[in-house]
């Protein structure tokens, strides 16, 4: 097995801007205030991402066997905007919104 590195750093560039300032960055923060651990927060969260990880490569893998890579894009981006929309129809209705 060979590396594809323009996959490999495509790959980490696209996950790290992802990750960065979101709920499991805030949630390893708080652990980490809250432990006063960091070695054991950081080996925790590396062993978690790492398993999620392998999770969905699994996944991925066998669901690009049934369903081609079209329909898996189009359903990701109708279900990325479809959070977008339930997102902010919870801020509208829960009347979060400065007027």
């Amino acid at each position: 097995m060979s590396i594809d590195w323009q996959v490999f750093f495509l790959t980490f560039s696209t996950l790290f801007i992802a990750e960065m300032g979101d709920k499991t960055q805030l949630a390893v923060f708080s652990l980490v205030t809250e432990s006063r651990n960091p070695l054991s927060v950081f080996l925790g969260a590396s062993f978690a991402l790492a398993l999620v990880t392998m999770i969905g490569v699994l996944f991925g893998g066998l669901v690009t066997r049934y369903v081609p890579q079209h329909f898996l894009k189009i359903g990701a981006a109708l279900l990325f905007v479809g959070i977008g929309f339930y997102t902010l129809y919870e801020v509208f209705s829960s009347g979060a919104v400065v007027k």
